[in-house]
């Protein structure tokens, strides 16, 4: 924190007393919430271009400065740079907190419009037959082509309950679609949380919102008895740059969050901040193509200091951050001011982070489940794996002597969906040397399980089993 008083011609004393920031990232920002007024007016103009030419990241050339106004002025910065009317700006702020009225889906520039990168489920957007992938180009009858993000949130979200009209571009469809979406409050969860077959962790992280952490936390506490951590970013746009760095503290081997490099500064180092429930033992963390800004931030440090596996693909790419000046109209300039690095200096912006294990679209869960449920069965022989299996499968176990089964217990034998909980099973004796295995509901079309044998059996001779075994299950 600092106090800083500046003095601008046409404008009144700013930030007079201590500033406040509240730290933001988001898909199309990373931005610092700095206390700012002005003469009110029709619109901050000459206020806008000093910000720019004092902060702006890079050197604005007086041709882009000379625009007549703030939407021209910051047309001609980078795509993340954008000048927003106080409707705009409520918009923007609710998206992150997760609290909005709309149609349900997550959004990114595109040249013909805006396009979906992913459709909320239960929402209108969904019941309606929206797709991830379709590009908006209109709405009700007005062409979004080259506007920002939150220019399009502005147009299609509304009063809960009206309609929205919109024009969409499909992938394979040749004609445009029309569609009438009801706006609706939608809901959605900060965090979310259960614990997978294996003993294992799983925590959703849908935003960096200011409730990131303490949720984060809770989902700890409640997840108690976890030997393992999978952290999912998948589709996270990002939030608070305060929350990256709460959520980098959970990581026990992390110090810091990231590395800062301002206009003509020296590089600064953020610190993660240490957490009351940390995520102790093997974790891994999943990121796809939509895991943007503080997502990023969080995984690139994650995976310089090895303290997960990062599965997925390859990360947006956004390394700027953006800082936030209100004026007294209500109106906002989100100006980018910096770009972020890992703290040892390797680039996120515009080459995103590379997981350590690339993955297909979607199995990102299934293969870090699959590669922490094994790693914790060290000694254990693998079997050759059963694929195209048939829902109702039996499995059947032989043994290569006498078994005292007698000595089998009910956690001897494991079925875990990948991906998901451990199935209930009823197992059978055929003999002395073969087990029936039955999952007591369907298995999943095209699911992948493992099944786990745990050397908590004796023979008949008395002697333990020397090893456990596991084999991995796709069914057709």
């Amino acid at each position: 924190m600092y106090t800083e008083t500046i003095r601008r011609k046409g404008a009144i004393d700013l930030l007079k007393r201590p500033s406040v920031r509240y730290i933001l990232l988001f898909i199309t920002a990373i931005l610092f919430y700095l206390p700012f007024a002005s003469l009110a007016s029709a619109e901050p103009i000459e206020d806008i271009r000093q910000l720019i030419r004092d902060e702006y990241v890079d050197s604005v050339p007086e041709s882009v400065l000379s625009k007549k106004t703030g939407k021209e002025i910051t047309d001609g910065l980078d795509p993340h740079s954008v000048y927003l009317t106080k409707k705009e700006f409520e918009g923007f702020i609710n998206a992150i907190d997760q609290r909005i009225v709309g149609i349900g889906i997550v959004l990114e520039e595109h040249a013909k419009g805006v396009k979906i990168i992913s459709v909320i489920p239960k929402s209108p957007a969904e019941q309606a037959g929206i797709l991830q992938g379709d590009v908006i180009t209109d709405v009700n009858g007005t062409s979004i082509a080259g506007k920002a993000v939150q220019s399009a949130v502005t147009l299609i979200g509304g009063e809960e309950g009206t309609v929205v009209t919109l024009s969409i571009q499909r992938p394979g469809v040749s004609q445009a679609i029309t569609m009438k979406v009801k706006r609706q409050e939608i809901h959605l969860p900060v965090v979310e949380s259960a614990m997978l077959g294996g003993h294992i962790g799983y925590i959703r992280l849908n935003s960096f919102s200011n409730e990131a952490a303490g949720e984060m936390n809770e989902a700890i506490r409640s997840l108690k008895g976890a030997e393992s951590w999978i952290v999912d970013l998948r589709n996270n746009g990002g939030g608070y740059i305060t929350a990256a760095q709460d959520v980098a503290g959970f990581f026990p081997e992390v110090r810091y969050a990231f590395q800062l490099r301002e206009k003509n500064k020296q590089p600064m180092l953020y610190e993660a901040h240490r957490q009351k429930n940390m995520l102790e033992g093997p974790a891994a963390l999943l990121i796809n193509e939509y895991s943007a800004s503080a997502s990023e931030m969080v995984s690139a440090t994650v995976k310089e200091k090895g303290a997960a596996t990062l599965y997925g693909q390859r990360s947006y790419g956004k390394g700027t951050m953006q800082s936030m000046y209100p004026f007294t109209d209500g109106s906002v300039l989100k100006l980018t001011t910096a770009r972020f690095y890992s703290p040892e200096g390797q680039a996120v912006d515009q080459v995103g982070v590379l997981p350590d294990q690339e993955t297909e679209i979607g199995d990102e869960l299934i293969q870090a489940h699959r590669d922490l449920l094994i790693s914790s069965l060290q000694g254990y022989s693998r079997m050759r794996p059963l694929l195209n299996v048939p829902k109702t499968k039996t499995f059947t176990i032989e043994m290569n002597t006498k078994m005292n089964w007698k000595t089998l217990s009910s956690n001897t034998v494991q079925l875990i969906e990948l991906g998901g909980e451990e199935v209930p099973v009823t197992i059978q004796e055929k003999n002395s040397t073969t087990l029936h295995i039955s999952p007591k509901k369907q298995l999943l079309a095209g699911g992948k399980y493992l099944l786990v044998v745990h050397p908590k059996i004796t023979s008949q001779a008395g002697k333990p089993m020397k090893k456990g075994i596991y084999v991995e299950v796709q069914v057709k």
